[in-house]
């Protein structure tokens, strides 16, 4: 009894130790500093790197550390000083140009998946009748050469956004040649509908009840599961005179069924990723609210970030201001983004989870942040502002710290499950991302002594702190911040901001 009693004990003693190592162990990893080596991609003979061709949301590395996405060539546009770009893979050092269709100039790349496949558009020699520009094609490249995806019906125009490891292809694509007014999203001017494509194959998803139907952004960000879809569409074809657009709803496509996801009482909403749950993130205005047109100088829409899952839409809400803002969804509904504080003074990176926010703050000084994505292991890839110098920081939220990654980073940034990040940055001496950003990756050295591991950074738990702008000319360059941000979401999901030809 007395030798059960002992190990009894003995094994409680265990357990708390072992309980206190695992409480202890965030506290110890924020304390130490960590290193990161950063590898300069460069671009494809051309000035400039450029982001991802859907935004936000885009699956741009993967666990393997293979990185996808576009950079100017050294091919001179019609004579002219304006490069031609071209999707790239990145791979162990070795940059591949993908090229583009045969008889075709410009190429994208929008995402990759596990297997290092990458998809994206490419120009073609065909030409759109209604904008009387060259047609682009949804393209994979599986093998570093492109495979024409086609389009759905008598369409010229479709794009590929995002894939699944299974080889799935999801994307948009117009189905005939006549002029719908209420499709000019770029070059996409004629009646659009969602697709998959799969083994040759290309499938036209429908419509929830309206002329058109879209995939955004990333659409599945690391989704992983095959034909389980995310976009938006038209339930009718009723202009509604506030925004010049019929109503507008997100959805979610999976074995053959288009689930129809409801606004937050607005008139539109649009999803921009789901991931492998069936949970759907999304942006949805409110009740009440007219809607962002696309085409006021000012933006008075109050638009809020939201979760959907399984039938239940949970309205994300804000730090206390009018607009939020969700960018990547993980696979255990993690969302990660930014919203604005009371008095929209201030835009901050946010974390959602069990739809309860957090505000992640700023770096020490800075004025705003935003959070882009989130991997499996929670930490967060984002980018912090600060008011005094116009500079863009890239940052690591992780453990309940803040690390100035010392780059300065342009576009959405993407990180994978290893500590990964990639994106495009300004080297030393550039100022003007058009002229000479460069793809980057940030590869974290996980042991001492590792050669080229020289961006040394601390945690910085004490800038977590909420700071919101605190001079007027703080004020509004955060007001101007948010601007952009409603107006890049009202002219990608509105597409009369686009400048569509009037008939």
């Amino acid at each position: 009894m007395k030798e059960s009693n002992m190990k009894f004990t003995t094994l409680k003693f265990a357990v708390g130790i072992v309980l206190l190592a695992e409480l202890a162990t965030p506290f110890l990893l924020v304390a130490q500093k960590t290193s990161y080596k950063l590898i300069d991609i460069g671009t494809l003979g051309g000035p400039s790197a450029h982001g991802p061709g859907n935004g936000q949301g885009s699956q741009l590395i993967n666990n393997a550390g293979v990185v996808a996405g576009e950079a100017d060539t050294s091919i001179p546009c019609n004579g002219a000083n304006c490069p031609i770009g071209h999707g790239f893979r990145w791979e162990n050092g070795v940059l591949t140009d993908l090229g583009a269709l045969p008889g075709g100039n410009l190429s994208a790349a929008s995402a990759i998946n596990a297997r290092g496949w990458i998809v994206g558009f490419s120009q073609t020699v065909e030409l759109d009748p209604v904008l009387d520009v060259p047609a682009g094609h949804a393209v994979l490249w599986n093998d570093n050469q492109p495979i024409d995806l086609g389009t759905l019906d008598t369409g010229v125009q479709s794009e590929a956004n995002y894939l699944d490891n299974g080889g799935t292809v999801v994307g948009m694509s117009t189905i005939d040649t006549t002029f719908d007014p209420f499709a000019c999203i770029g070059p996409f001017c004629s009646p659009t509908h969602a697709f998959i494509w799969k083994n040759g194959v290309m499938q036209d998803l429908g419509t929830l009840g309206g002329p058109d139907s879209f995939i955004f952004f990333g659409g599945g960000c690391n989704i992983q599961r095959s034909y389980l879809v995310a976009g938006s569409s038209y339930t009718d074809g009723i202009k509604i005179p506030a925004t010049g657009f019929p109503t507008q709803h997100a959805f979610l496509w999976q074995n053959g069924k288009m689930t129809d996801v409801p606004t937050l009482g607005g008139t539109y909403a649009f999803a921009e990723c789901a991931n492998n749950q069936g949970q759907v993130m999304g942006q949805s205005n409110l009740t009440g609210d007219p809607g962002c047109d696309g085409i006021s100088p000012q933006f008075s829409c109050d638009e809020h970030a939201f979760l959907w899952d399984h039938g239940t839409l949970t309205d994300l809400g804000t730090l206390g201001g009018t607009f939020s803002l969700a960018n990547w969804i993980d696979n255990t509904g993690e969302v990660v983004g930014g919203a604005t504080t009371p008095g929209d003074q201030a835009f901050h990176a946010t974390l959602w989870k069990n739809a309860v926010i957090t505000d992640l703050g700023t770096l020490d000084g800075d004025c705003f942040s935003q959070a882009w994505a989130i991997n499996s292991k929670g930490q967060i890839v984002g980018q912090s502002f600060n008011c005094d110098t116009g500079n863009f920081r890239t940052v690591l939220w992780d453990k309940g710290s803040i690390f100035d990654l010392s780059i300065a980073s342009t576009e959405p940034l993407n990180i994978n499950d290893k500590g990964e990040i990639s994106g495009v940055y300004l080297p030393a001496g550039c100022q003007n991302s058009d002229l000479c950003s460069h793809a980057f990756v940030l590869v974290p050295c996980n042991s001492a002594g590792v050669q080229g591991c020289d961006i040394i950074v601390q945690p910085n738990p004490a800038a977590i702190a909420t700071r919101a702008a605190t001079t007027a000319a703080d004020a509004q360059r955060t007001k101007n911040y948010v601007a952009r941000l409603r107006t890049r979401l009202a002219q990608r999901y509105h597409g009369s901001g686009l400048g569509a030809p009037q008939h």
